[in-house]
This record gives C-alpha cells, sequence and structure tokens, in this order.
C-alpha cells in the first residue's frame, strides 16, 4: 500500500479530553476519530488493526468448533422482559421506539436473542451441543464514556453462546472456551492472565475473566506467582490468619483522641501499629442495620459482602442513621456494647487487645477482647480484600496485586436464560428438560486499545506483529529528487509485496522527520530507510520498532533479511 493512495492523518496533540495513553495514541496516530460522546470512526488505519483482531478471533472460534451467525443489533423489549431483565439492565440500556411506539433496545448483550433462536430450533438432545458466536457491534449507553474506545457506547465484541443437555457437557465447552481464549492472546502477542472472577449482572456459576497487564489497568487481580491462582480482587478469597487469637494481657481503657477518626490517625496519635486498630461500618440490609469489623488497613469488599444472603444488596448506613441508632458520628463507632449484630472479617476475629472506637466522639477503647469486653461476632466471613503477602488460597505461596485491563469473560450460564425464556429439549427418554448454557466474550475493539496501554514508547504505538496495519513500511529519502532512489525503492517494495508481505511505502512529498515521526507514532513493527548516501554503498538501514538504533543491510539481502524478521516476530 502507498501512503499517497491510503489515508494516513496524524496530530503533533492529543485533543485535551484525551486521558489514557492508548485514548491519545489511537487519536494522534489517526487510527480513530472522534465523533460524540463515546462514539468513534474507525479510520482505515485502525480499521486494518481491528480486522486483524476479528480474524484471529474468528479462526480459533472456529477451530474450537463454534459456528458463526449474525443477531439484530435491533433487539424487541418482549424479549428482555422475558428474561426479567428489561428494568433490571438499568440505564445503561439504550431503547428505543419504533413508529407504532413499540420498546426496543440497542442490543448490549445477546442472551435473550439467542436463548429465543435455541428454543425455536433446537428440540432433541441430538442436537446438542451447540456453540454459536458472532463478532458485532454493541450498545451501552455509558453514563461517562471514556477513555476512547475502552469504554465507548458503541463498541466490537465477540459473543458466543453454548446449549448443553448436562452440566458436565457445559463444563466441557467452557474449557475448551478458556482454553480457546488463552490461544487467541497469545497469538495476539498479549502478556495476559486469566483470573476467576464474579458474574455480575450476568448472573450463572463460574465465570473468569482475562485481562491485559497494564499499570493504567482500571481492575486489581491477585495473582500467586509460584503458581497458577489468580482471581478478580472482587473475588480473591483471604484466608483467616494461622496463629490462633491471642489471649487478653491488659484491662481495656478508653482514651482520649480528639479529633481523630481514621485507623490511621488513631494508630499514630496512641503510637500502635495501624494491624492492632479495628475500623467498624455501619451497614443496612433488608431494613436492620448490621456492624461490619475490618482491620485497620484493610477494605471491605462489597462483592464478597453481599454474598452472605441476608446481607444481598446491603448498602452503608448514612450518618443519620447512625446517629439514630448509635447516638454516635461516624470515626468513633465500635462493637462494645452496642448490642448489633455483628459481622467479623476472618482476619478481626483472630485479633485481641485490639483498638476500636468507644461510641462516644473522640474517644477509642484500647486493649479490647472479643467474649471479655465485647460479644463474640455474630458472624465471621471473608469480607475484604486481599492485599499484597496474603498467603495464596492454594497454599503455594503468597499473593501479589497488578492492574488489569479486561478484555474477556467466561460464564456458566447455567439455566437463568433457559428457565425463564422456556428453551427446552426432549431427552433420551423423551422427557422435557431445561438447556444448560454458557456465554463467552471477547471485546474486539478494546483488544487494541489494550495492547497499546501495554506496547508503547515515549514515540507512540508499538504494534504487536499480529495485529499491526502493516509489517513493514520503506521510507525513502528524497524519492522525488534522486532516480536511484525511487528505482531501488520501487524495487524493493514490489519485490516485498511480491513476497506476501504487508508493506506501506511512505511515498508522501514530506521531510524525512516528520515521515520518521509517523512511522513511530503508528508503530509499524519493521522499517526500512533507503536514501543515496547508503545506495552508494549498496545498503540500506533497517530498524526494528524496539531497537534502540539502525543497521546496515546489504541491499541485494533485504528481502531474506526482512522475511527473516518477520518471521522471528
Amino acid at each position: 500500500m502507498r501512503a499517497s493512495q491510503f489515508f494516513i492523518s496524524t496530530l503533533k496533540e492529543a485533543p485535551a479530553e484525551a486521558e489514557l495513553i492508548s485514548h491519545k495514541l489511537m487519536l494522534r496516530a489517526g487510527l480513530i476519530k472522534r465523533l460524540g460522546s463515546g462514539l468513534y470512526t474507525w479510520m482505515p488505519l485502525g480499521l486494518r488493526v481491528l480486522r486483524k483482531v476479528e480474524n484471529i478471533v474468528r479462526e480459533e472460534m472456529d477451530k474450537s468448533g463454534a459456528v458463526e451467525l449474525l443477531m439484530p443489533a435491533v433487539q424487541p423489549a418482549e424479549l428482555w422482559q422475558e428474561s426479567g431483565r428489561w428494568d433490571v439492565f438499568g440505564p445503561q440500556m439504550l431503547k428505543i421506539k419504533d413508529r407504532h411506539q413499540r420498546d426496543f433496545c440497542f442490543g448490549p448483550t445477546h442472551e435473550e436473542v439467542i436463548t429465543d433462536i435455541a428454543r425455536r430450533e433446537i428440540k432433541s438432545y441430538r442436537q446438542l451441543p451447540l456453540n454459536l458466536y458472532q463478532i458485532q457491534t454493541k450498545f451501552r449507553d455509558e453514563i461517562r464514556p471514556r477513555f476512547g474506545v475502552m469504554r465507548a457506547r458503541e463498541f466490537v465484541m465477540k459473543d458466543a453462546y453454548s446449549f448443553h443437555a448436562d452440566v458436565a457437557s457445559l463444563e466441557q465447552t467452557y474449557q475448551v472456551m478458556h482454553d480457546t481464549y488463552g490461544r487467541i492472546f497469545t497469538r495476539l502477542g498479549l502478556k495476559f492472565r486469566a483470573v476467576a472472577a464474579d458474574p455480575g449482572a450476568i448472573g450463572g456459576s463460574g465465570s473468569h475473566e482475562f485481562h491485559v497487564l497494564a499499570d493504567s489497568g482500571e481492575d486489581a487481580i491477585a495473582f500467586c506467582p509460584d503458581s497458577d491462582y489468580a482471581a478478580n480482587l472482587e473475588l480473591a478469597e483471604a484466608l483467616p490468619p494461622a496463629e490462633p487469637r491471642e489471649a487478653a494481657n491488659k484491662a481495656m481503657q478508653k482514651i482520649a483522641t480528639p479529633g481523630k477518626k481514621t485507623c490511621e490517625e488513631v494508630a499514630a496519635f496512641l503510637n500502635v501499629p495501624i494491624e492492632q486498630t479495628v475500623k467498624t461500618l455501619a451497614i443496612v440490609a433488608n431494613g436492620e442495620m448490621y456492624l461490619l469489623l475490618l482491620r485497620g488497613d484493610h477494605y471491605l469488599n462489597e462483592v464478597k459482602t453481599g454474598k452472605a444472603p441476608f446481607l444481598a444488596g446491603f448498602r452503608l448506613a448514612n450518618e443519620e442513621e447512625i446517629l439514630a441508632k448509635i447516638r454516635c458520628r461516624p470515626g468513633y463507632i465500635g462493637p462494645v456494647g452496642l448490642g448489633l449484630p455483628v459481622i467479623a472479617d476472618k482476619a478481626v476475629a483472630a485479633m485481641s487487645n485490639f483498638v476500636c472506637g468507644a461510641n462516644e466522639a473522640d474517644h477509642h477503647l484500647t486493649s479490647v477482647n472479643f467474649g471479655r469486653d465485647t460479644k463474640e461476632p455474630d458472624h465471621i466471613f471473608d469480607i475484604r480484600n486481599v492485599v499484597t503477602d496474603d498467603l495464596s488460597p492454594d497454599g503455594k505461596g503468597k499473593l501479589e496485586i497488578c492492574r488489569g485491563i479486561e478484555v474477556g469473560h467466561i460464564f456458566q450460564l447455567r439455566t437463568k436464560y433457559s428457565e425463564a425464556m422456556k428453551a427446552h429439549y426432549l431427552d433420551e427418554s423423551g422427557q422435557t428438560q431445561v438447556m444448560e448454557m454458557g456465554c463467552y466474550g471477547i471485546g474486539v475493539s478494546r483488544i487494541v486499545a489494550a495492547a497499546i496501554e501495554q506496547n508503547h514508547d515515549a514515540h507512540g504505538i508499538i504494534f504487536l506483529a499480529a495485529m499491526a496495519p502493516f509489517q513493514m513500511v520503506i521510507v525513502p529519502i528524497g524519492l522525488n529528487k534522486s532516480a536511484q532512489v525511487k528505482t531501488e525503492t520501487e524495487k524493493l517494495y514490489e519485490e516485498l509485496s511480491a513476497a506476501g508481505i504487508e508493506v506501506l511505502l511512505d511515498d508522501r512529498d514530506e521531510r524525512p522527520g516528520i515521515m520518521f515521526a509517523d512511522m513511530e507514532l503508528i508503530g509499524i513493527p519493521h522499517r526500512i530507510v533507503i536514501g543515496e548516501r547508503g545506495l552508494k554503498e549498496g545498503n540500506i538501514e533497517y530498524q526494528g520498532r524496539r531497537d534502540a538504533s539502525s543497521q546496515t543491510v546489504p541491499l541485494q539481502n533485504a528481502v531474506n533479511f526482512v522475511r527473516s524478521r518477520i518471521c522471528g516476530s
């Protein structure tokens, strides 16, 4: 492809609204152009990258035995009302009416549509298992679209849905999809982690997320470097302390702590380790107030807390509710003498001689012990986020925390949708059974941004070989001024193209500095520079996008050299 016949539109500076480096670089490199809030046009250069990702996803999905189809983007409300999600999905759903005032939505996902297809088409166990997928545009009305295509209103997604006669078959396909995702992200050249995750609003039982590792990632991942254990921070299990609770060794004492509300402030004021303090959170669930106890340096994990049946849908109590019930402002609350149900984190349940609020303004209690100064907790749960150096739940080392960008998510849906929408089949005995379901999503457009977050430098994007818009760029110096440069450039361009290499020839009438800067910004993996000075000695210059400097290559060996480099990448 000749640059003069293509469309390259780079910017020196990113627009002010761009925050993440991927957003800035995609705009500056001309991969995308903003149309409106959360809406982007994929420009020719960016579309080539997007199609590369799509092709790898499609190839691996086909190899896995999944079958491609394409479902409508616009979906009737009746299906969502039947599954019970029309109101539950919330304002993220972009709802519309047709000329007859019938309700529709732009599909944020397709569980309802595919389940409707299955119940119409699948009648017998002989037709199962079946895994159907599509690569299609989705719409979600994000309250605050940001980070470019990372969190956009419109995005490209691969979503697959499997149907099964039993749980064993579902688990088998789930593992196939897990392995397939691993191959997809490996082929793309990404550093990633598969982590156990919470199913969230999609529902079901088993769930894994696939994260591209990047410092800018929105999600925290707990993993063990000495094993395969990895989990989203929302789900990672915090083991209880191995040591038993120590005996009480001092009498409880009330101490004035004027203006000291946080555990950090109290620990510093009393000159005790923050690990010896306990924070008390008042929450409301089903109209009742509860106290949650956490170690001072730990943070509440709302997902794990909400899994307790009697705490489903809980919220933090407001100051007015706390004053009415406890007669004390937040910051000085403690479990002693209140009579409210107490839920202690496993780490707190093993503590003794700890510091907590005295339920009196500007005062705290020291040397507090369960069973002596306050009742034993009514419930003991794992309700905190894990931290670095916590023991790994698999017993094979200690945990570390890193950041990740979610690019894939797989679920064992079980019968959440098939039961609600009556997706049945006849088993071998002719009995009616409910289909088991799985769901498997990949954010195709999100992968492009995530890859850039993971692979860039001060000059711009460093595209991975598998998704680069072009494998090679030729930058001629003085193309229209030197007949020799023009002749050798055209010859090499034709030879590389004939060898099946995707080449971009930068034949624009621009200064060398602009061409170099643009090509580094765009991030094409391999670059050849042809100029009169080098040609006089029969040489050209080669530089890989990650190389610190260029190297001289004999012109006559250029094609074989480039082939070896591309194969090596």
